[in-house]
C-alpha cells in the first residue's frame, strides 16, 4: 500500500471560540466563507484553509437558537493558528468562557496571533482587557450596552467591521461574511473571497467602512451626542420618539440637541429621523414583498398615505413606482437568454 502523502500546510488556519448561546448566523456566515474559499467550487475540502472549534472538552456548545456545535480541538498552542475568532452570544445572558479558553485567548494575544470579535465576541475580548488601545466594532443595536459596560472604550457602530492592527471586529450577521472575505482576500486571494460570497448569494466584498444597515451615509458624524441620538432613532423605527422625548432619553435639553444636529448634519432631529426611516423603507421595498401599508407601520409613518407623501417629496415618485422601476432596472441588467 503506497504511503499517504502529507497534507499541504493551509494558507489560512482559524480557531473559533464559541460562547455559550453564541449567535449561530455569525458563526455560519464566517465559516461558510472559509469552506467555499478552501476548495474548488463548493466541494468543501479543507485544502487552502482549515478551521477548528476550540473547547476544553467535547461537550457540544449550544447556540442562542438551540442548535449545538461539537468542538474539534482543545485550547493548546494558539500559535498554530493565523487567527482566533470569538463568536459572542446573547447580551442579557452573559455566560463567561471556561478559564481554559480565556487563558488560550491571552496566550494568543501574547504570541501576536490576531484576535477577532464577531457579533458580541467584541464584548468578550473587551472583558478580558484584550481590546485596550484598539478600535472596536459593535452593532448599532448594542452600542449603548457596550458604552455602559466599558469605560474608556469607544465602540464603532457606523460601519460593518473594523481592522485595527491585530484586532478585528464586526457587527455580526452578514458582516461576519464580509469580515471573513477580508481575511480570505488577505491570505488566499480576492478571487476566492468573491467566489465565496457569490455562492452564498451575498453582494461582492464590502469595505470595512461600509455603513451598517439603517444609517444613511449622509448622517455619518463624529459628534458623540448626535451619534447616540441616531442610534436611539434606529432602535425605535416603528415608534419614533418626539424631539423632546429623545432629548429626555439622552439627558440633554431639546435646544442643545437641536444645536448639535444643526452643527453636525445641517438637519433638525426630526428631519434626520425621517431620513433614517425612509432608508429603512427603501430597504424593505427593495428586499421584501411587504406592502406599502406594512412598511409604513414598520417604519413609524402614520399610515400608507403618510409614507407615500413623504416618499414622493424625497424621491419624486411613489414607493410602488420606485420598487417597479428598480425591478425593471434589474431585469435590463440580466444577460439575454441563449436561444
Amino acid at each position: 500500500m503506497p504511503p499517504v502523502a502529507p497534507q499541504p500546510r493551509p494558507r489560512l488556519n482559524i480557531a473559533f471560540v464559541l460562547a455559550r448561546r453564541f449567535t449561530l448566523s455569525a458563526y455560519a456566515n464566517f465559516v461558510d466563507v472559509l469552506r467555499l474559499a478552501a476548495d474548488e467550487g463548493d466541494r468543501s475540502r479543507p485544502i487552502l484553509c482549515r478551521w477548528a472549534v476550540i473547547a476544553p472538552d467535547r461537550t457540544p456548545i449550544p447556540s442562542s437558537c438551540g442548535t449545538r456545535v461539537e468542538p474539534d480541538a482543545r485550547p493548546e498552542d494558539p500559535a498554530q493558528y493565523d487567527y482566533v475568532v470569538v463568536i459572542g452570544g446573547l447580551i442579557g445572558a452573559v455566560q463567561p468562557l471556561h478559564p481554559d479558553l480565556t487563558a488560550f485567548l491571552h496566550r494568543a494575544a501574547a504570541a501576536g496571533v490576531p484576535l477577532a470579535g464577531v457579533c458580541t465576541g467584541a464584548f468578550i475580548l473587551a472583558r478580558e482587557g484584550l481590546m485596550e488601545g484598539h478600535r472596536c466594532c459593535v452593532s448599532w443595536f448594542h452600542h449603548d450596552d457596550f458604552l455602559s459596560e466599558f469605560d474608556g472604550l469607544r465602540p464603532v457602530s457606523d460601519q460593518i467591521f473594523v481592522v485595527d492592527g491585530n484586532r478585528l471586529s464586526c457587527s455580526g450577521g452578514v458582516s461576519a461574511a464580509h469580515l471573513a472575505a477580508f481575511v480570505v482576500d488577505r491570505h488566499i486571494g480576492r478571487a476566492a473571497a468573491r467566489k465565496s460570497l457569490a455562492i452564498m448569494m451575498i453582494d461582492g466584498p464590502q469595505r470595512e467602512d461600509h455603513p451598517q444597515p439603517g444609517l444613511p451615509l449622509e448622517l455619518s458624524t463624529d459628534d458623540p451626542l448626535v451619534r447616540r441620538a441616531l442610534l436611539a432613532m434606529q432602535q425605535r423605527l416603528d415608534s419614533p420618539p418626539t424631539v423632546a422625548a429623545l432629548a429626555d432619553l439622552l439627558g440633554v435639553g431639546r435646544r442643545k440637541l437641536e444645536r448639535h444636529f444643526s452643527g453636525a448634519l445641517g438637519l433638525s432631529p426630526a428631519e434626520a429621523s425621517v431620513r433614517i426611516r425612509l432608508a429603512q423603507a427603501r430597504m424593505l421595498l427593495e428586499r421584501t414583498s411587504r406592502t406599502v401599508t406594512q412598511i409604513a407601520d414598520e417604519t413609524g409613518f402614520c399610515d400608507a398615505s403618510h409614507l407615500i407623501r413623504v416618499f414622493r417629496d424625497i424621491e419624486g415618485q411613489t414607493p410602488e413606482r420606485w420598487r417597479q422601476r428598480l425591478g425593471e432596472t434589474r431585469d435590463a441588467d440580466q444577460p439575454a437568454a441563449i436561444a
